[in-house]
């Protein structure tokens, strides 16, 4: 990929909410869950926010005026081949809500979340026609990683 530095990056910030104990595990977690996924590059920024700041992200870029619990934003990749790029935003109010519903941990919904937001960055989609391959691919990663804590009420 020209001007492109292949590597492996993660970074993980906060906006709008108390930043989390141990938030130094996110950052491992996705290289292992890239890895896990078969890819050998990536540069990747994780934001984890409230509600609020989520309605904002998610009406402006989709014309949706709500919260959601995950959205990607891929960078543009001249070539397919090219690392996993992008950011990923959570918001950490529809994450707790979504684990109360789906009768899960915090840990394993945001495990969930940014294996989701990481394989939409490397281009996959869950919509019409294959969707179902993204998210078979998912299951099994999560399957892989699951005695990982990275979040929560189970954080060590």
């Amino acid at each position: 990929m020209t001007g492109v530095r292949a590597g492996r990056s993660v970074t993980v910030g906060v906006e709008g909410i108390r930043r989390p104990p141990g938030l130094g595990r996110l950052s491992g977690f996705c290289s292992r869950a890239l890895r896990a996924a078969g890819f050998s590059s990536w540069n990747v920024a994780v934001l984890l926010c409230g509600d609020e700041r989520m309605r904002d992200l998610n009406e402006r870029y989709r014309g949706l005026p709500r919260p959601t619990d995950v959205l990607s934003f891929p960078r543009e990749q001249e070539r397919r081949e090219g690392p996993v790029a992008g950011d990923i935003a959570i918001s950490v109010e529809t994450l707790a809500r979504n684990a109360l519903r789906f009768g899960v941990s915090e840990n394993d919904e945001m495990k969930r979340l940014l294996v989701h937001g990481l394989l939409h960055l490397a281009g996959m989609d869950h919509g019409r026609g294959k969707g179902r391959a993204m998210l078979v691919r998912q299951a099994r990663i999560l399957d892989g990683l699951r005695p990982d804590v990275i979040y929560g009420e189970n954080e060590k």
